[in-house]
C-alpha cells in the first residue's frame, strides 16, 4: 500500500511542480507579480483550496501522534488518486498547466526532480507512518520548494542577464558608429505595442527598420532581440520597453541609449507591482527614460494623458525645441500635431492630421477604435520627425493591418459580430473599448476578467468599469470573481438589468450564454486574457 502511494504521490508531484514552474514563467519570475497572483480570487483558490487546508490538518496531527497516519491512510490515498487521475485526464484534455521549455526551465526541472527523487531515495528505509508523513509534509510544503529553488537559481541567472546585456550593448554601439543607427524607445502602460507596430509599418517605407515582437519588451527580449536579429544595414532599430520596477527602464536605457522616447500614455496598471504611483512614473510613466536622453534626442509623449504632460513639466533633460507633444485636439494643448474631424466606423478611422507648419492631410487607417488614433498620432509625429512626409506617412499607414492594434473585428458563429481585444487589457483599453462596442446595433455583450495588479485603484476602477457596461452592454460576463461585486453594482445603478450580468469561467458554459442570448447581428466583445477555448467556440 505504502509502495503504491509512492508511485501516485509522485505522479501527483509532478502536476503540482509543473503547475508552480508554469506560475512562475507566467509571471516573469517577478516575486512581486508572483505574490500579487495570491491576492486575487482564483490565486486564493489554488492556495486556500479543501483539499489543502485538509493535507495541512491532517499532517498537524499526525505530527503530534505519528500513529494518525496509519488510521487516515485510505483518505490519503484516494486524494491523491484523484489528482493523479486529474493530471492524466488534463494531459489527455491538453488543458494541464505546464511551462514552456527554456533553458531555464529545463535547469528548474532537472533540479526539482532531482530533488524529488533525493527526497524519495532518503526515505526509502523509514518506518511507513514516518515516510507518509514525510510525504504530506513535502505536499504541503512543495511551493514553497519550488519557489526557493526558482529563487536560489536567481542570482546566476541575474549574472547571465548581465552578460547577455553587456554584448547587446557592445554590438549596438558597434553598429551605430558603423551605419549611424538610430535607436528609438517606447514605453507607458498602455498603447506600446500598437504604437510600435504602426512606427514600423509606416518607417518601413522608407528606412530598413527592426522592431522587438509582441510582448518582447524585457530587458532580456530585447537584448535577445538585438543579438539575434539586429544588423549593420539597418537604419532605425525601435524597442517596446515593460516594467514591473523602478528602475528597470533606466537600465534597459543604458543598454540602447535611445535617441528617440516615446511616452505613449500613463495609468495605474501594475501600480500594485511598483509599490506606489510615485515608482510607477518613474518607470512606465517615462521619468527614466526622459533622463536617459542625450542633449540632442528628442522626447514625444502624449498630449492627451495628464501624466504625460506633467512629465514635460518635470523633465529639463531637453530643451523645449526637442519635447514634442502629439493629442486628439489642439484646443486645451499645445500640440505639435493633431487631429480634426474623426470619423470611426465599424471597421476603420479616419481624420484630419495637421501640424505646427501648418500641414495637413487625411488619413484613412484599416484599424478599430478612436483611441487608436492617439497610437497613430505618436507613429506618425516620429515619421515626420525623421524627415517623412505626411504625404508619405499617409500612403504607409495603408499597409497597417488590424490586428497590429491589439483589436480585430470578425464573424463568428450564428452571423454574431466578435470583437477580439484579447490580447491584453489595462483600465484605458477596456474604456475604449466599450465605446467602440457602442457603435454596433442589436444587442451587445461583454466577456471579461477583472483587471489585475492595479493596487488601491482596483475597487475605483472596476466601479467606473461596471458603470461603461452598464450604459452600453446588454449582457455581461465576468470570469473572475475579484471585482465581481463593484462591476455587478455599478452597472444595475446605471439601469442593467441583474439578471445580465453573470459571473462564469467555464468556456463552455459561457459560450452556451451567449449564444442563446445573441442572434445574427449582435456583437461579442472579447476584453483581456478570456481562455483561448472560448475564442475557438465562438470563431466560426
Amino acid at each position: 500500500m505504502v509502495f503504491l502511494i509512492n508511485i501516485i504521490w509522485f505522479i501527483r508531484t509532478i502536476k503540482f511542480v509543473l503547475f508552480w514552474l508554469y506560475l512562475w514563467q507566467l509571471k516573469e519570475y517577478h516575486l512581486g507579480r508572483f505574490v500579487d497572483h495570491f491576492r486575487t480570487y482564483n490565486g486564493k483558490k489554488t492556495l486556500f483550496s479543501y483539499i489543502y487546508i485538509f493535507k495541512i490538518i491532517l499532517l498537524f496531527f499526525c505530527l503530534a501522534d505519528n500513529s494518525l497516519i496509519v488510521l487516515l491512510l485510505p483518505v490519503l490515498f484516494f486524494v491523491y488518486i484523484g489528482e493523479s487521475a486529474l493530471f492524466v485526464y488534463g494531459i489527455y484534455k491538453k488543458t494541464a498547466k505546464r511551462p514552456k521549455l527554456t533553458l531555464k526551465i529545463g535547469i528548474l526541472l532537472i533540479l526539482s526532480f532531482g530533488l524529488i527523487a533525493l527526497f524519495l531515495s532518503s526515505t526509502v528505509n523509514l518506518l511507513d507512518q514516518d515516510q507518509l508523513i514525510l510525504l504530506l509534509a513535502f505536499d504541503v510544503f512543495l511551493l514553497f520548494i519550488i519557489s526557493l529553488i526558482v529563487l536560489a537559481i536567481q542570482p546566476f541567472f541575474v549574472l547571465a542577464r548581465k552578460i547577455i546585456l553587456y554584448r547587446a550593448k557592445e554590438k549596438l554601439k558597434k553598429i551605430k558608429n558603423l551605419s549611424g543607427l538610430k535607436v528609438i524607445a517606447i514605453t507607458g502602460s498602455y498603447g506600446k505595442t500598437s504604437t510600435k507596430e504602426f512606427l514600423k509599418t509606416i518607417l518601413s517605407k522608407k528606412y530598413k527598420v527592426l522592431s522587438t515582437k509582441e510582448h518582447q519588451n524585457s530587458e532580456i527580449g530585447i537584448a535577445n532581440c538585438i543579438l539575434k536579429n539586429l544588423q549593420p544595414s539597418h537604419q532605425i532599430f525601435i524597442a517596446e520597453i515593460g516594467a514591473y520596477n523602478k528602475g528597470k527602464i533606466k537600465e534597459v536605457c543604458d543598454m540602447l541609449n535611445p535617441k528617440i522616447g516615446v511616452v505613449t500614455g500613463v495609468n495605474e496598471q501594475h501600480l500594485a507591482l511598483f509599490g506606489s504611483l510615485k515608482n510607477l512614473l518613474s518607470a512606465e510613466g517615462g521619468q527614466e527614460l526622459a533622463d536617459s536622453l542625450p542633449k540632442d534626442g528628442l522626447l514625444i509623449v502624449n498630449g492627451n494623458n495628464k501624466y504625460c504632460l506633467d512629465l514635460l513639466k518635470k523633465s529639463h533633460n531637453l530643451p523645449d525645441s526637442q519635447e514634442k507633444i502629439y493629442s486628439t485636439s489642439n484646443k486645451t494643448t499645445d500640440s505639435d500635431i493633431w487631429t480634426e474631424d474623426i470619423e470611426v466606423s465599424k471597421n476603420n478611422i479616419s481624420f484630419v492630421v495637421m501640424n505646427k507648419n501648418k500641414e495637413m492631410l487625411n488619413f484613412n487607417v484599416n484599424i478599430l477604435g478612436k483611441h487608436n488614433v492617439e497610437n497613430l498620432l505618436g507613429a506618425i509625429l516620429v515619421s515626420n520627425e525623421l524627415k517623412m512626409s505626411l504625404e508619405e506617412i499617409s500612403l504607409a499607414c495603408r499597409d497597417i493591418k488590424q490586428d497590429q492594434a491589439g483589436i480585430i473585428l470578425k464573424q463568428g458563429k450564428y452571423e454574431i459580430n466578435i470583437i477580439d481585444s484579447s490580447y491584453s487589457s489595462n483600465p484605458t483599453g477596456v474604456f475604449a473599448d466599450i465605446e467602440y462596442l457602442s457603435l454596433f446595433s442589436g444587442k451587445k455583450v461583454i466577456i471579461m476578467p477583472c483587471l489585475i495588479e492595479l493596487g488601491e485603484k482596483s475597487s475605483e476602477i472596476h466601479k467606473k468599469i461596471g458603470e461603461r457596461i452598464g450604459e452600453t452592454c446588454d449582457l455581461a460576463v465576468i470570469t473572475t470573481k475579484d471585482r465581481f461585486k463593484e462591476i455587478k453594482t455599478s452597472a444595475i445603478k446605471k439601469g442593467m438589468a441583474e439578471k445580465n450580468i453573470l459571473l462564469c469561467d467555464n468556456p463552455k458554459d459561457i459560450y452556451s450564454i451567449v449564444t442563446l442570448f445573441c442572434k445574427s447581428g449582435d456583437t461579442i466583445l472579447l476584453e483581456g486574457r478570456v481562455p483561448n477555448s472560448l475564442i475557438k467556440l465562438l470563431s466560426k
